[in-house]
């Protein structure tokens, strides 16, 4: 399922975590820890570190300054995917994509039904792009943060992996912008 081509070189990338909660702080986070962990246990380096309430305005604040910030390639977000009031994630992160990563959601949601069943459709998990930036939108829980690291963006953030991941594409993310400036010169 999942190849690594050891002839190619590892190159670590520089992730963002926030974590969209009104009742966690750094110490209580649970989610964006085992995200931290693995992310540096895979050799990547994090860019950043951040909690937010679920407050839309927060939200977007927070990945606007990640998305133009050339030194972050991923954000990831944790919380706030759910169905109540103050599940809000989607509708901060996903006016902010360029391009959508429907993908993402279904093969999240796959690998998610085989651990916790039906229940996997009280989540909105999402991805998406946004000025260079790959952008995934997760669970507030450390088992999906855990499922989806593991069994997603640990391979596609792995430049080894075949028969392709997002790595090798992150030089032609911003070609649309780079074209406009071209026409404008």
């Amino acid at each position: 399922m999942s190849r690594l081509d050891e002839s190619r070189p590892f190159i670590p990338l520089s992730i963002a975590v926030l974590t969209v909660s009104d009742t966690r702080s750094l110490d209580e986070d649970r989610s964006g820890g085992t995200l931290v962990k693995r992310i540096e246990e895979a050799g990547h380096t994090i860019a950043d570190r951040k909690i937010v309430t679920d407050d839309i305005p927060a939200i977007q604040a927070a990945a606007r300054m990640w998305i133009d910030d050339p030194g972050v390639d991923v954000i990831i977000s944790t919380g706030g995917t759910g169905f109540t009031g103050r599940d809000v994630t989607p509708e901060a992160m996903e006016p902010l994509f360029e391009k959508r990563m429907d993908g993402f959601s279904e093969v999240f949601h796959r690998l998610s039904y085989d651990k916790i069943g039906t229940s996997t459709i009280q989540s909105r998990a999402t991805g998406g792009v946004a000025g260079a930036t790959y952008i995934f939108v997760l669970p507030g829980s450390p088992g999906a943060c855990k499922d989806a690291w593991d069994g997603i963006l640990k391979w596609q953030l792995d430049y080894r992996h075949m028969p392709c991941n997002f790595v090798e594409i992150m030089p032609r993310l911003d070609e649309h912008l780079k074209r406009g400036k071209l026409r404008e010169a």
